[in-house]
């Protein structure tokens, strides 16, 4: 009933565009573990009002049958500022369409009346003790996309099986209930709660409880520059920095505001490097700021640059702030904590494909790591886990640039990470120590890790999986290579088949999944790299790092060592030429 896509494929059909029809409504859009995520548009294929419906009643559902209590305990719903006009969808739209499909059920909804992070919604989950959250954003993705990202009752995303079980029953409720359409029913209903400003009180309350140098935050003359990426950061970052007593960030004007189009970036990306920063490095050289703290729109990443003494700006890898970070939340524990608890029981977690150095960490300090499955939603569920068993989980990274620094918030955040970034540089200028040098002291001390990762972008479903069965059957049928180039391979795991060369019984420990690609591979030289699908984008990433062990100071011959070994696996793995491949450009 959405006048705009339905015109669309009217349209369509008065052409006879059996192509482009066949692109709208040749399959639906998949709901996988990190729900959903597509263009917005009109047919099956893309994010309109109508898929949202689909969508919600089928998770509807879906929670009817795993909680008696639901009527009793309602869901969340939040979202970004993503529109489309063409097809007139918004994320808004989406939520306040999502909303009345529970309401429309007898379930009470607690629905954000304005643009928030996403972080918010798993935080009400917990906080209000809710069965599910629904937060409507695509992250960082091209304008043009939207998404539905779900949260169990844990405050976790979820994980296997739910997304099976909730996307069978989309399939079955398929057809819009009477009133599914009539968003407007739900303001004046009973069961619709606003829960923005007491999550705003609540929230920045608790997370300063990872404030630990106040006097320092309120005199320090260090200055900071906070991009939001056109996103639905500024508010928030501007609301954490008061909260810890900091002066506020120099906000750069013309990203600070919420614009669905992205005006000012090719893509709303921090990740992709210094083309999101151009303006932030512009702003900070007039206000003479040194650190730049840059969200991604829908304010769960961060990323951090910081100005050396040479002049130049150097932005920091997700591996590098994951050690500044994990050093920092585990000496404020050490130095300040009133937990009693032993440092046996403290936990810290890392995804797979990210640096090690946590690991070296807690090797030397006595507290435990763990690595899960690339994805909050795999930390997110370890740390409830290990919660709920009495245990601290200080801190969980993954190296694309997401941090989960306060246990208030059980996915990445890149609000809490901002604010807290911004008090260990301020302490840290007290002792005349930039965040570099403190990165050097820290692999100094446990030994430099050095990381590089990248990707190519493949549109062939095809070819992507020849790649990885080449990979598999290398040297004749069911063989994995044994060396890369000069590089000696000493260890093989394929969490795609569940191999893993260095098991016993040559099983995999962690969770297998066959619908996506991950191999990774040891070197004899100490270095490890993973290849692998993503989940969301037309691209095979690939995750490289060597470990040396403390006392090994020799960076440079350490990043020609890992650089040659990329190459390697570059040609021999890869083979762009060969397979079409489209190399990452800056």
């Amino acid at each position: 009933q959405n006048p705009k896509t339905y015109a669309i494929v009217k349209q369509l059909l008065a052409e006879g565009n059996a192509g482009e029809l066949q692109k709208y409504f040749g399959s639906r859009m998949e709901f996988g573990t990190a729900g959903l995520r597509a263009a917005m548009g009109a047919g099956i294929s893309h994010m309109n009002d109508l898929t949202i419906i689909q969508t919600t009643q089928g998770f509807c559902r879906y929670l009817e049958k795993n909680f008696s209590d639901l009527k009793k305990r309602g869901v969340v719903i939040g979202f970004d500022a993503r529109a489309h006009l063409s097809s007139g969808g918004s994320s808004k739209r989406f939520a306040r369409l999502a909303a009345n499909t529970f309401i429309s059920q007898g379930v009470p909804v607690y629905l954000f009346s304005d643009i928030i992070p996403t972080p918010f919604v798993p935080y009400t989950v917990t906080h209000l003790k809710l069965c599910a959250g629904i937060m409507v954003t695509a992250s960082h993705n091209p304008k043009q996309d939207n998404g539905y990202k779900v949260y169990w009752e844990n405050g976790a995303q979820i994980i296997s099986p739910h997304d099976k079980g909730i996307s069978q029953a989309i399939e079955e409720n398929q057809e819009p209930w009477p009133q599914a359409w009539d968003d407007k029913l739900i303001d004046s209903s009973p069961l619709l709660h606003d829960p923005y400003a007491m999550v705003n009180k609540e929230y920045f309350k608790d997370i300063q409880k990872q404030c630990f140098y106040r006097n320092i935050n309120k005199e320090t003359n260090l200055k900071f520059v906070h991009t939001s990426v056109h996103g639905v950061g500024h508010k928030f970052v501007q609301l954490a920095f008061k909260a810890f007593d900091l002066s506020p960030p120099f906000a750069v004007p013309e990203q600070k505001d919420p614009d669905p189009d992205f005006p000012t970036v090719k893509y709303p990306n921090p990740e992709e490097g210094k083309g999101v920063l151009t303006l932030s490095f512009a702003l900070a050289e007039k206000d003479g700021a040194r650190i730049i703290l840059a969200n991604d729109p829908d304010a769960d990443r961060l990323a951090v640059a910081e100005k050396q003494e040479s002049g130049e700006w150097k932005v920091f890898s997700g591996n590098e702030l994951g050690a500044l970070l994990g050093w920092w939340i585990f000496t404020c524990w050490k130095n300040n904590s009133r937990d009693t608890r032993a440092i046996k029981d403290v936990y810290m977690l890392s995804s797979t494909v990210s640096s090690k150095i946590l690991r070296a960490i807690a090797l030397k300090e006595g507290f435990h790591f763990e690595e899960t499955l690339t994805g909050f939603k795999w930390m997110g569920n370890r740390a409830k886990q290990l919660m709920d068993q009495g245990k601290a989980v200080l801190f969980a990274f993954e190296e694309a640039i997401g941090y989960m620094c306060c246990p208030a918030v059980l996915d990445k955040d890149g609000v809490s990470a901002a604010v807290i970034t911004a008090e260990m540089a301020s302490f840290l200028a007290t002792r005349n120590l930039s965040l570099s040098q403190q990165l050097k002291a820290v692999y100094d001390e446990y030994g430099f890790h050095i990381t590089k990762a990248s990707y190519f972008i493949c549109h062939d479903p095809k070819v992507i999986q020849q790649l990885f069965d080449n990979l598999r059957n290398f040297d004749g049928k069911n063989t994995y290579p044994k060396s890369c180039g000069r590089f000696k391979v000493s260890g093989i795991r394929d969490l795609t088949t569940g191999y893993d060369s260095s098991q016993p019984d040559q099983k995999a420990i962690l969770p297998t999944s066959k619908s996506s690609q991950m191999i990774t591979f040891t070197f004899a030289n100490g270095g490890v790299a993973t290849m692998r699908t993503s989940g969301t984008e037309p691209k095979i990433k690939y995750y490289s790092e060597l470990c040396a062990p403390p006392g090994n100071s020799d960076v440079e011959q350490l990043k020609k060592e890992l650089d040659e070994l990329v190459n390697a696996l570059e040609k021999h793995f890869f083979q762009p030429e060969k397979n079409k491949l489209e190399r990452k450009t800056e």
